[in-house]
């Protein structure tokens, strides 16, 4: 056999080989993204993975913007993707305001997740009701029992839970969960059978985290939040992060670090941003889509 010959053997047999392993060898990791849609645990909802907030100093700064301008907003992520909305009744106009701003978009393209401020001295049933019609929904994806804060909280909310339950057999929600500040409310969310959905804060430095008082200005127990996180995670629950920019306070470089740490470290599914202009949303999807690569 010549030795042009051998080379023509052996490239056919190579070939040959290639073409019999070819189907046995893994695809290449499909690359994730910010707009990713995720399921949140047991709770069978799916959401993006960043969520545009609307609660920036309790709703000051996305209400400044007036309706024309917030709507803007609001589109510019849902065409960049951002598909899953968060507001609550403690953020003033805003739950109506985004209700506004989506009016018109197909409801099954987007997740909208509602907070409600459980007292003692309001009628659970009704007060659910009244927040549905304020934001102009016919229903809500999550509904979050928001800030709670103390070590009764889980006896303290019981009739709200029973209502979000009734809601939910109505189909005017379709999921639910629970906000919480502070570590002895965040102690009660590991091994609670009524949550699908916890709401934690988590970034990489402390800052507005969960500490012995919650809300204390003091940094919190990063190791034991994101210890809870892990554990909750492993039961099922979906967990979304927020106060993810230390409340506004991180810096570019600092805001890159706590993506990554939320989602190479904490390892949440969503998490939550509020956003004044174009160009935070635009940075908080490259951050994230940095920390996924």
């Amino acid at each position: 056999m010549t030795e042009h010959s051998r080379r023509e053997f052996l490239k056919a047999g190579l070939a040959a080989g290639a073409l019999a392993t070819a189907g046995t060898l893994p695809l290449a990791a499909e690359r994730r993204t910010a707009a990713d849609w995720v399921t949140l645990g047991r709770a069978d909802v799916k959401v993006t993975r960043l969520a545009f907030g609307t609660g920036t100093m309790s709703g000051e700064v996305q209400q400044s913007l007036g309706q024309e301008g917030f709507t803007r907003l609001v589109r510019h992520a849902y065409d960049n993707g951002i598909r899953f909305f968060e507001t609550s009744e403690s953020y003033g106009d805003t739950p109506r305001m985004l209700g506004i701003a989506l009016k018109g978009l197909p409801r099954d393209s987007y997740r909208i997740m509602h907070k409600v401020t459980t007292r003692r001295d309001v009628d659970p049933g009704e007060k659910l009701e009244e927040l549905r019609r304020f934001a102009g929904e016919e229903y809500f994806d999550i509904m979050l029992l928001h800030y709670q804060h103390t070590p009764t909280w889980v006896a303290d909310t019981a009739r709200w839970q029973d209502a979000i339950l009734e809601a939910e057999q109505n189909k005017t929600i379709l999921s639910h969960g629970a906000s919480v500040h502070g570590l002895p409310a965040l102690r009660l969310v590991p091994g609670n059978k009524w949550l699908d959905v916890a709401m934690i804060r988590v970034n990489h430095t402390g800052t507005r985290m969960d500490a012995e008082v919650a809300d204390a200005p003091m940094l919190g127990n990063v190791n034991e939040v994101v210890g809870h996180i892990h554990q909750v995670k492993k039961e099922g629950m979906g967990v979304i992060s927020m106060k993810l920019i230390g409340e506004g306070t991180f810096n570019h470089e600092d805001r890159q670090k706590a993506m990554r740490f939320a989602f190479q470290v904490a390892k949440v599914d969503s998490v939550t941003v509020g956003y004044k202009n174009t160009a935070e949303i635009d940075e908080a999807i490259e951050n994230l889509n940095l920390a996924l690569a």
